[in-house]
């Protein structure tokens, strides 16, 4: 069997699937059990999901770090156990007095360095244990807040009326690796009092990949390609070319002078275009933290 190709592929994951049902479909379509993606999209959720392919599993921990890019749609007046449509209503209360400029008032207090405590029902992990598991055993996950960064929470339209008099408000944001968009949508109705839900949300960007260059797994299905090492490392960090030699040296781990690029990874591009390796700066020095050549 030929080898599978290492590289990325930008999925436009569709509603209802897990991430790990794509990861699955992926599999079957490298040929390769050597697939992963970065971070996680809900099953209800559509939009980019990162994955990478055989060496390409070495980039996405640093891609899951990378600010994302979300639309969504929030419905104020309800509560759910999960903080999105797929659970069931713990509370209610008519939002109707809500004015546009107070819902948009308390959107925009969600921005900045703000402190966010998880879903119950997240993966975040809690003494080893996803806190999905917890909750779906009936018990309370204790998840600690942490510190998230939101960018733009902005509301592009308000809708009201409907069942229950509920108001619906179109948002778009873009926040930190980490942020979960269903706590900024279930923290806007505790702001107003109201409670509120996440019923809807795309990811329209992750990093540098935006749904523009995504593609469906029905497509990928027809015409299965991956985006070559160099060129997925490259869209999202800086480059630093290098001689065959410096190419050999950081292929065995030995560190180049520092790049003077970045805070973050550089990627070093070898003589004949491929990714020898993603470098930190650490001093005068820049240090390889990952390489993709033997």
């Amino acid at each position: 069997m030929t080898a599978a190709t290492s590289g990325l592929v930008i999925v436009d994951k569709p509603s209802g699937w897990t991430s790990h049902d794509v990861v699955a479909r992926i599999r079957r379509l490298a040929g390769t059990r050597r697939v992963g993606h970065a971070g996680t999209l809900d099953p209800m959720a559509t939009g980019v999901l990162v994955v990478g392919v055989e060496k390409a599993t070495r980039l996405l921990g640093y891609l899951a770090m990378a600010e994302k890019a979300y639309t969504g749609t929030v419905r104020l007046g309800e509560a759910t156990s999960t903080d999105d449509a797929e659970g069931e209503i713990v509370s209610a209360a008519s939002p109707g007095h809500l004015t546009d400029d107070q819902i948009r008032a308390a959107a925009t207090a969600l921005t900045g360095e703000i402190c966010q405590l998880p879903p119950q029902v997240s993966a975040v992990k809690v003494a080893g244990v996803r806190a999905y598991r917890m909750a779906r055993a009936g018990r309370e996950a204790p998840v600690r807040p942490r510190a998230v960064t939101v960018r733009r929470f902005d509301l592009t339209a308000i809708r009201r009326g409907g069942p229950a008099d509920l108001v619906e408000a179109d948002v778009s944001v873009a926040c930190s690796s980490g942020t979960y968009i269903r706590a900024l949508a279930r923290d806007l109705g505790a702001a107003l009092g109201v409670g509120g839900h996440l019923i809807a949300l795309r990811r329209t960007r992750a990093g540098r990949y935006d749904v523009a260059g995504a593609r469906s797994l029905d497509e990928l299905a027809a015409s299965f390609t991956v985006l070559s090492l160099a060129d997925a490392a490259t869209a999202e960090f800086p480059r630093r070319d290098v001689t065959t030699r410096e190419a050999e040296r950081v292929a065995h781990g030995a560190p180049l002078p520092a790049t003077g690029l970045a805070p973050g990874p550089v990627a070093v591009i070898g003589p004949g275009g491929q990714l020898i390796a993603l470098v930190l700066d650490e001093g005068d020095r820049a240090r390889p933290v990952a390489v993709f050549v033997s």
